[in-house]
């Protein structure tokens, strides 16, 4: 069923509100849009197809078509010369000329500057004209970003031992910074260094082991996966931490996605779950729950000891959280406006309808969003789960 469909309800079972009927045909221009678009690659595809099914093999001009664009071409005239005003010649804005921005931004006050002066030698110092003796009258400025690449350097940790010479013995040694890895090679700025290109920049270990073999160090992707094994134990009590804090929201978001995991016992990779919860403005971080697999366990298990608003999606291993525990229920508009917008092929009038209304939340949402800072600044604590649950519910 398409959008011109005789199943479209006639005027008199359309809605009465004014609103809603502007946000509907927004959703049906939408639509049609898309269709045109959708048709339009489609027609292309087929004259493609066409084209190399029952079309020539070889893509052929004849001499006597080039001719028509040099007769377009005496016709038209020589172009029109550009506009001398600056303002006609540059086209309006747009929001995207304006995010991509044209032209070399300015470089941040805080990096260093080096100076570097260039100037005549003393040769070209004297005119060629007379032979005097030239004058500095001005001067050139510019600027140029440089890279320097990373290094790679050797710490020689030397421990004094002291003795007391008229008891022979007392002997006490000084004691070395405490490590990462206690033993370990890898310093904590080359630790950190190996974590952040790993889990921030998405730089795998084994790249990482042939970045450091251009240093001239050889180091084995198993030893560089057991530093990231004793970092992850190194950082438990901050983890830790961060669920707590976590954990103490008013309003906690969650949502899971499946990673794939080696399997020992296969030779193919089976499908893990992580789990993200990202706590409310009050405590504004986002941890990481792994499990084995999507059963409700996990989250039962890392949602024990909260109290307050959960707003996830239909999984039904919430369910059990919403029915054995205070936690608040808050659904997400998001995946229930995905199944209007596939339902516009099958049930158009409601499913644009259904869109409709969702526009209208969003307009109050964008509403919402540019009064935020005046809004919170006078919000009551107790609405601010509230308006998190209306925020995120786009």
């Amino acid at each position: 069923m398409d959008a011109t469909s005789s199943s479209w309800p006639d005027a008199s079972h359309l809605p009465d509100d004014p609103a809603l009927l502007q946000r509907m045909v927004q959703e049906l221009l939408a639509t049609l849009k898309a269709r045109d678009h959708e048709n339009e690659a489609l027609r292309h595809r087929l004259s493609l197809l066409l084209q190399r099914v029952y079309g020539p093999r070889r893509e052929r001009i004849n001499p006597d078509q080039l001719s028509l664009f040099v007769e377009a071409l005496e016709s038209t005239g020589p172009p029109e010369p550009v506009p001398s005003n600056e303002e006609e010649a540059q086209p309006v804005p747009t929001n995207q000329n304006r995010r991509r921005g044209h032209g070399r931004r300015e470089l941040p006050k805080n990096l260093l500057r080096f100076p570097l002066v260039h100037d005549l030698t003393e040769a070209e110092k004297i005119c060629q004209g007379c032979g005097s003796q030239r004058q500095r009258i001005g001067e050139e400025t510019s600027s140029q970003l440089e890279y320097q690449p990373a290094s790679l350097f050797v710490l020689e940790h030397t421990r004094y031992t002291y003795a007391c010479p008229k008891c022979e013995g007392h002997i006490q040694t000084a004691a070395k910074p405490a490590q990462p890895i206690d033993k370990g090679l890898p310093g904590p700025g080359l630790l950190a260094h190996v974590i952040t290109s790993k889990y921030a920049d998405h730089l795998p270990l084994y790249r990482q082991e042939r970045i450091l073999e251009r240093f001239g160090v050889s180091l084995s992707r198993s030893t560089l996966c057991d530093w990231m094994a004793r970092a992850a134990a190194l950082l438990e009590p901050v983890y830790f931490l961060m669920v707590h804090m976590v954990l103490g929201s008013r309003v906690i978001h969650t949502d899971d996605t499946p990673v794939p995991v080696q399997d020992p016992d296969q030779d193919k990779t089976k499908t893990g779950r992580l789990w993200v919860y990202l706590g409310d403005p009050a405590h504004p971080y986002t941890v990481f729950d792994y499990t084995p697999s999507r059963s409700r366990d996990g989250p039962t298990k890392f949602l024990k000891d909260f109290r307050g608003y959960l707003q996830a999606d239909a999984f039904g291993g919430y369910d059990g959280i919403y029915l054995t525990t205070p936690v608040i229920e808050v659904g997400c508009h998001a995946h229930a406006r995905r199944k209007f917008f596939e339902s516009k092929g099958t049930d158009p009038p409601r499913a644009h309808q259904a869109l409709g209304f969702y526009r209208q939340l969003y307009d109050v949402e964008r509403q919402a969003t540019d009064h935020a800072d005046e809004s919170m600044a006078v919000m009551p604590q107790g609405s601010l789960a509230g308006m998190m649950c209306w925020k995120r519910i786009g």
